[in-house]
């Protein structure tokens, strides 16, 4: 069995710290680089209910693409939330990585995992990584559906394809307008629809959508504006963790580690549950308003 030192090594190989945004916390958050680790469980969230499955499944190593401690903090004590999941890992042995906006941008990354969960044919990156030689890296992905379908037909695709969530997919546009091209990014994506508007694609899919950058998304003057789906942002990236998991195996048998890697099906999606709009019956009245 490899030691944690040089899995860490190997994750560092995938998702380069160095890529990952300015404001970002990735990396190792707990373990000792000496241990020696079978079992790898990936999940999108470092949450209580992950720290505790990964004790169940006796991981070695817990590797997620949220942080834990993204804004930073004072203490890890077992009386706050975030302080006994660290608690909770420890005790088990299990030690910590995180691989966030580094594998968002990474080729693949996050969003060529969410292009794959809803079969799409991957053209490019949404915004390109300048630094990249080859133009495969960067934020979102361009992509051309395997054959046109409605912006109806889309939305129930994605809801097909994407982990299930109490939120499903919202969608904006037209209902039945012909969808051919459309980018995607794994969660939060409202700050990209100037790219997605420069890219000219017919449809943009990610998570989070705010109201008002929604609303000026789906106007404009002039060129069609894109449909937009919004999905659950765990679900999103969810996709993620299962090609994470494929790419450590690779790794593994490379070196002969013999690695055995989980992906949790824990859905940590914080929306628990959903109820449609009943659309208001029409009432008559009589004389003006006043």
């Amino acid at each position: 069995m490899p030691a944690l030192s040089e899995v860490l090594t190997a994750l560092d190989a995938l998702w380069p710290a160095e890529r990952a945004e300015g404001w970002d916390a990735v990396g190792t958050v707990c373990g000792d680089p000496a241990a020696q680790v079978e079992r790898v469980l990936f999940a999108v969230d470092p949450v209580q209910a992950i720290a505790d499955e990964a004790v169940s499944l006796g991981a070695d190593l817990l590797v997620t693409h949220h942080p834990l401690y993204l804004r930073g903090t004072t203490t890890v004590a077992a009386s706050t939330v975030k302080g006994k999941v660290v608690h909770t890992l420890i005790r088990g042995g299990i030690a910590l990585h995180v691989a966030h906006t580094n594998a968002d941008t990474a080729d693949p990354g996050v969003s060529d995992a969410l292009a794959g969960a809803l079969d799409l044919r991957i053209t490019g990156p949404l915004v390109p990584d300048a630094t990249d030689p080859h133009g495969r890296r960067g934020l979102g992905r361009i992509c051309e559906l395997p054959h046109p379908m409605t912006l109806a037909e889309l939305t129930a695709h994605a809801a097909a394809r994407l982990p299930a969530t109490a939120q499903g997919i919202r969608a904006a546009g037209d209902p039945e307008r012909v969808i051919r091209t459309l980018a995607v990014s794994g969660g939060s994506g409202d700050s990209l629809f100037d790219a997605v508007r420069a890219a000219g694609v017919d449809a943009f899919l990610t998570a989070d959508l705010r109201h008002h950058p929604a609303s000026e998304a789906t106007q404009s003057v002039g060129a069609v504006p894109p449909a937009l789906l919004d999905a659950a942002h765990w679900a999103t990236e969810w996709p993620w963790c299962e090609q994470a998991a494929a790419q450590l195996d690779a790794v593994s048998d490379r070196h002969g580690w013999g690695l055995r890697t989980h992906v949790s099906r824990t859905v940590t999606d914080p929306w628990t549950a959903h109820a449609a709009s009943v659309p208001p019956t029409p009432t008559h009245t009589t004389g003006a308003p006043r």
